[in-house]
């Protein structure tokens, strides 16, 4: 047991150099401090559902890797994961699965499947609360800028449904991604233990887009 666990313990120590490697200096939100924080979540969340901390942890370390918007597509996002998993030593099925979790847990529109293991929504949950609350509101003007969007367009209003494409390459603002997303996440994750974090966060961020529409039109 205490070879396992020391064995994990390297892959982990790993995993995090190739994440720091290629994320430490990225602009859009997507930095080696939001996998800090979605891999000590996920642990948190892992201990209390019950799920594999191991394989939880390893999944957050990697998930923005291979993530598409920093990748000239999904598939060689996910080529780079893969291929560096293959050069660690573990078992095939943790490998499958830690691919798994990565390749299905994007918000991609809501257009993804729900996630089939409890690794799966563990992981999912925890990105997800990055995504919710105050760090939210600091990482969406963040990507916002990264992506050449406005902060708010009055003539450009929020999208009520959208296709992944559409999603990902179509013009929109900071204020409008509070709808298009990060206001219908509350009730889009998965674990108990999600949904009592989400539901706080969930109002301090619905008091910022309140108030944001209270300043913009000079109200107070």
């Amino acid at each position: 047991m205490d070879i396992l666990r020391n064995e994990r313990d390297e892959i982990l120590k790993a995993a995090e150099r190739f994440c720091k490697s290629e994320l430490e200096h990225d602009p859009s939100g997507h930095d080696w401090w939001h996998i800090h924080r979605v891999v000590q979540m996920a642990d948190r969340m892992a201990r209390e559902e019950n799920a594999d901390s191991f394989i939880c942890a390893l999944a957050a370390l990697l998930h923005d890797v291979a993530d598409e918007k920093l990748n000239e597509s999904k598939e060689s996002g996910l080529r780079k994961v893969q291929d560096w998993l293959e050069g660690q030593a573990m078992a095939e099925e943790e490998r499958s699965h830690v691919l798994e979790i990565i390749s299905t847990m994007s918000y991609n529109a809501g257009a993804n499947p729900p996630m089939r293991t409890i690794e799966g929504k563990v992981v999912q949950d925890a990105d997800r609360l990055d995504a919710i609350g105050a760090i939210a509101i600091a990482r969406t003007f963040v990507y916002a800028g990264w992506k050449g969007h406005p902060i708010h367009d009055p003539n450009l209003p929020p999208r009520e449904s959208m296709t992944p494409g559409e999603y990902r390459h179509d013009k929109s603002t900071a204020i409008n991604h509070f709808h298009e997303k990060l206001l219908k996440l509350k009730d889009r994750v998965n674990t108990p233990s999600a949904r009592r974090i989400a539901e706080e966060r969930h109002r301090y961020m619905e008091q910022y887009v309140e108030r944001f529409y209270e300043e913009w039109e000079g109200r107070i």
